[in-house]
């Protein structure tokens, strides 16, 4: 693994898109387009998913740092 810090992995996902959790359960995909120290997360095209199907198109969205549970590749 060529990744060895976590800011790596994010850098790395700039552009491409992905699936974050959230406190609750909620899922967002979209394309990742920036990040910050506080994990603040910029996603454009963003779609809420429910049980992984789309439950409505939001756009472009903020999400707050302190709300991420996980981030990930989306297919």
């Amino acid at each position: 693994m060529t990744d060895k810090r976590p800011f790596d992995l994010l850098n790395n996902s700039l552009e491409k898109s992905v699936v974050v959790g959230i406190k609750g359960g909620v899922e967002f995909r979209g394309t990742m387009a920036a990040y910050d120290v506080h994990m603040n997360i910029v996603l454009e095209k963003a779609e809420e998913l429910k049980d992984g199907v789309v439950k409505r198109g939001l756009g472009t969205v903020l999400l707050r740092g302190d709300t991420v549970v996980y981030i990930m590749p989306s297919i």
